[in-house]
């Protein structure tokens, strides 16, 4: 099972390194646009603050979100505050998530987070740690890829790789990294595309971030498009 108090501490160490970027920007940097199309960075800080609640929904048994337009309508709301807002409801978020991660709990139980998707609980905190070290590249505030620590990295990459497994609108891909790691994903059979990078290279193309697999060299056909996610 994943080691759910490694990546609790993991949250903690990313929310800090967040944070403290982000301390140092003012009200104006956050009406800015982000790395993500329509999002300033401001709504990227409304949405994180909103996902530790719903977080804390999750384990409680409740609904992640009431509903996706909720969702939507919350991150808009709180996109546009103040600088010292922003922080101190992330700060109060990620305090309220991490407390509930310290109830007694199974956490090998099944547990329902949006549009039907299910995990075990012991898997959220690192889902968690995808959603803050992730976003943090995406705020365009110097925190690229490329600056991820490794082992988020090649987790992160599995992740992916899994998510787009079986897919048929994806075709079998084998994927080569540099620091030697091989894996596949897609559809079903044998991969006729070769696709080789370096991880952040490897990540950016399966995120849907950076230049999109861009800098990535493939063999046996093109660079298959994935779905967003």
């Amino acid at each position: 099972m994943t080691d759910h108090v490694h990546d609790l501490r993991s949250v903690r160490e990313a929310t800090d390194r967040l944070l403290t970027a982000v301390a140092k920007l003012d009200n104006a940097a956050l009406a800015e646009e982000s790395h993500l199309p329509g999002w300033t960075r401001g709504h990227i800080l409304a949405h994180l603050a909103r996902n530790a609640d719903a977080l804390v929904n999750v384990f409680e048994g409740r609904p992640m979100y009431e509903s996706g337009t909720a969702r939507d309508t919350d991150i808009e709301r709180d996109a546009g505050r103040l600088l010292e807002e922003h922080l101190a409801d992330l700060r109060d978020s990620t305090a309220r998530f991490m407390a509930t991660t310290e109830h007694d709990q199974d956490w090998s139980r099944t547990v329902e987070l949006r549009n039907g998707v299910t995990d075990l609980a012991a898997n959220v905190p690192f889902r968690r740690w995808i959603e803050v070290d992730l976003h943090h590249v995406d705020l365009n505030i110097g925190y690229e890829l490329s600056d991820l620590p490794d082992e988020f990295t090649a987790r992160e990459i599995d992740f992916l790789a899994d998510r787009w497994s079986g897919r048929p609108e994806v075709p079998p891909v084998a994927l080569v990294a540099t620091d030697g790691r091989t894996r596949r994903t897609g559809s079903a059979g044998d991969p006729a595309v070769t696709v080789s990078g370096t991880p952040a290279e490897l990540l950016a193309w399966l995120a849907g971030r950076g230049d999109k697999g861009a800098s990535l060299t493939t063999s046996g056909g093109p660079l298959p498009e994935l779905p967003p996610l």
